[in-house]
């Protein structure tokens, strides 16, 4: 006899564009109860997702599903750290940027269908001083707009451009230095971004040569740039081609040390956050374990 899996779907009723549609009952309808035993949760306020997950990975569960947006993914991932629990998504938020790397469906009856033929795996993930983040984190013209994007009254991509076009009527560049292991640079740049996924979310390719398994950050920096450029970095952005654009740098490292002139916006995984002058990330490889399609094979 089969042993199920034990899993318990952990669901933000308040993620991304998907909020009208009724994904518990899909999950009900369509989870595959010779394969899982399982329980459905809702969260209740900010942070209840990654208490949840501490939870259920004291309990050894086989995974949490995160079925929410990428803020949601966050805190289950940060609840389950270390542990032998995987993580799990159904993605319902705005950007889905890890659930898209992972190749992971994001229509939700084909994620919750998708289940049935998953795996495990181990990745990476970084940490922004004390944050740990599974996608990206940066600061400049990015951590703007995700600050705005969080005030906005609404979700979604439409929601996400109109930030966009708020932002950049008004925003200057700033100077950054970047300090590696045994090089530093300076100079100014639109946005500064440290990628261990290869995207922001919505196919938005932000380091199109990123893995979640080569023990490495992708560091991308924007650096000024004319009205003219940005439709051809716009168009090269959502066809993994923004490293070959000359106004676009890319180091790749274990860790690096941003110091800007003055604290501000900074953000993880899309989630706006206010740090200082000085911000250390680095890369922590193999540190949680995930479900992922069957038939995926490089992460």
């Amino acid at each position: 006899m089969n042993i199920k899996r034990k899993i318990v779907f952990v669901h933000n009723p308040n993620s991304g564009s998907y909020r009208l549609i009724p994904v518990i009952p899909i999950i009900e309808r369509f989870v595959n109860r010779d394969l899982y035993d399982y329980k459905i949760i809702s969260t209740e306020y900010k942070g209840h997702a990654k208490e949840l997950a501490q939870e259920y990975a004291a309990k050894n569960y086989d995974a949490v599903i995160a079925v929410g947006g990428d803020g949601t993914v966050n805190e289950i991932g940060c609840g389950l750290i270390g542990t032998d629990t995987a993580l799990g998504i159904i993605p319902c938020g705005s950007g889905n940027g890890l659930a898209r790397h992972l190749g992971i469906p994001i229509d939700p009856f084909k994620a919750v269908k998708w289940l049935d033929k998953s795996k495990f795996a181990t990745i990476d993930y970084g940490m922004m001083e004390n944050q740990p983040f599974f996608c990206t984190c940066g600061v400049g013209f990015d951590a703007k707009v995700s600050d705005s994007f969080s005030k906005s009254g609404s979700r979604g991509v439409l929601t996400y451009l109109e930030s966009i076009m708020k932002e950049i009527a008004t925003y200057h560049n700033e100077t950054y230095k970047l300090s590696f292991d045994n090089s530093s640079e300076t100079f100014e740049a639109f946005f500064i971004t440290c990628a261990n996924a290869d995207q922001w979310g919505n196919n938005a390719y932000i380091a199109p040569t990123a893995s979640l398994q080569d023990g490495v950050l992708d560091v991308i920096a924007a650096h000024p740039f004319s009205v003219i450029d940005a439709p051809l970095i716009a168009f090269q952005l959502f066809n993994r081609q923004i490293d070959k654009n000359p106004n676009v740098s890319v180091r790749k490292c274990r860790g690096v040390t941003i110091t800007r002139d003055n604290e501000g916006p900074a953000h993880f995984d899309g989630e706006p956050v206010t740090m200082g002058r000085e911000i250390h990330i680095e890369l922590v490889p193999q540190g949680l374990k995930v479900l992922i399609p069957d038939k995926r094979r490089g992460i």
